[in-house]
């Protein structure tokens, strides 16, 4: 009798687009099951926050079939700026490429380095990333991202170890950086704690969490040199991304140096935007173009060929911007339903009662499972401590421990969050489907949210303020 074999449970996930399809039934479903309800909302500082004790149920608005599929598109209606920033970023991206400006630069690098010191290279790309996380911030990054897929090529990599140097690095250090303005600033205003106070217990839990994250991606990258058939990035397209001749034969050219100073000079002013002049999304996407544009002149391409490299950045770019519209239909479906507010209230409601260790652990994984139908940092922030908070001083918990324990749950989801359009908008500029993102990084995943629960318990131990 022939034996039969079953696949590993992380070898069954279904492609993406699947996975969000299933995520829209399930949500769909819920707005039958749950009552629709809200809390009342108060404007401070700009910003709606939640009455605390204020939640009643309202009439219920299930969602019928022809809304569930209505919610796609207008899920695309609220990303439109997310979406234009994928294809921005690949514009400038394909821009660059075929000045060959990238490669180049890749290629001396790599070859004054030494193919030889790779393991050190991916360990200092990845604090590299995590830090830009931790200080500048999620999507500010995303022009950064395919770099690491032509380095991790260019090194004997994939494009699969290229999104855990760039965005797995970065989805980390953002997610659980102690000086995050969207979650710790945001946790901390609402719980009138100083800013940023408490910074040295987050900033060990981020260090940390940083050295496991570099050390699984040197893990994976040996295995694939090992075997490079038993790697997740076998099969993707790595057309644009990798190297065309031998390291030895690399070099700068004057046109290349210019490329890359119009980009340097690009993001620096991006940065000082976003830090000095309240700008975001629509401003970094302008920003992209014009580089774009910058560097086509500088390259003496004619426009036929900026044309031409344009909708071929775009064809490329597209599968991803797609996917950032199509899970933001999740959060529509939500707010048609009226049942965040109902899910932020059963939760809070099954945490009274607990031990004190159980109850902060369990605090997190109460935000972990908010995350998955409100991404949004702040908006879950907004939505679901001015409920915590008061309900964590009853159980015995400081504000500050509190706090951490949201952190900690929409932190590290982040990571394998099918709903987070910046996730998928930075693994589309790796090329590498969501589902394949999730069979490599949720292992990390969990030993990341087991160290945050240890120092979780430490925070209850100390009494952390």
């Amino acid at each position: 009798m022939e034996k039969k074999t079953f696949k590993k449970l992380h070898q069954r996930i279904p492609h993406s687009v699947t996975i969000l399809f299933g995520m829209i039934l399930f949500v769909t479903l819920l707005t039958h099951l749950l009552p629709a309800g809200v809390y009342e909302r108060i404007l401070v500082d700009g910003r709606n926050r939640v009455v605390p004790g204020s939640y009643q149920i309202i009439e219920a608005t299930p969602v019928g079939l022809l809304d569930m599929f209505k919610a796609i598109p207008l899920g695309f209606k609220s990303a439109v700026e997310i979406i234009f920033i994928v294809l921005a970023g690949g514009i400038m991206f394909g821009i660059m490429e075929q000045s060959k400006a990238i490669e180049n630069s890749v290629g001396t690098l790599v070859k004054r380095m030494g193919i030889s010191k790779k393991y050190l290279i991916v360990v200092i790309l990845t604090f590299v990333y995590g830090f830009l996380g931790v200080a500048v911030g999620y999507e500010n990054n995303i022009a950064l991202v395919p770099i690491a897929a032509v380095l991790s090529l260019a090194l004997g990599g994939d494009l699969v170890l290229a999104a855990g140097i760039s965005v797995g690095a970065m989805t980390v250090g953002f997610g659980l950086s102690p000086i995050n303005p969207y979650t710790v600033g945001t946790g901390q205003k609402i719980a009138e704690l100083p800013l940023f106070s408490g910074a040295l217990l987050r900033s060990v839990l981020c260090l940390s969490a940083l050295c496991i994250m570099a050390y699984y991606n040197v893990r994976y990258f040996k295995k694939i040199c090992e075997n490079p058939e038993s790697g997740l990035g076998h099969g993707l397209k790595e057309e644009g991304l990798s190297l065309n001749k031998p390291i030895e034969e690399y070099n700068m050219t004057v046109n290349n140096w210019l490329v890359l100073l119009i980009f340097i000079l690009g993001l620096t002013v991006s940065l000082y935007g976003v830090f000095n002049l309240n700008w975001y999304i629509n401003e970094l996407s302008a920003i992209f173009l014009m580089i774009a544009l910058a560097c086509g002149i500088i390259s003496k391409m004619n426009a036929t060929k900026m044309s031409e490299t344009l909708l071929d950045s775009v064809a490329i770019a597209a599968p991803g911007a797609f996917m950032v519209g199509y899970a933001t239909s999740i959060k529509v479906l939500m707010e048609m339903g009226n049942i965040g507010d109902t899910l932020s209230f059963h939760l809070s409601e099954i945490l009274q009662g607990l031990p004190l260790y159980a109850a902060a652990i369990s605090m997190s994984i109460s935000q972990s499972v908010l995350n998955f139908f409100i991404p949004s940092g702040s908006g879950q922030a907004l939505a679901s401590l001015p409920v915590m908070i008061p309900l964590g001083e009853v159980l015995g918990l400081t504000r500050q421990t509190t706090i951490l324990a949201y952190q900690i749950g929409d932190g590290i989801t982040n990571l394998i969050n099918p709903a987070l359009g910046g996730l998928i908008a930075m693994l589309s500029m790796c090329r590498v489907p969501l589902d394949r993102w999730i069979r490599f990084i949720f292992p990390l995943a969990a030993i990341l949210l087991l160290l945050c629960w240890i120092v979780l318990i430490l925070a209850v131990i100390t009494n952390y303020q």
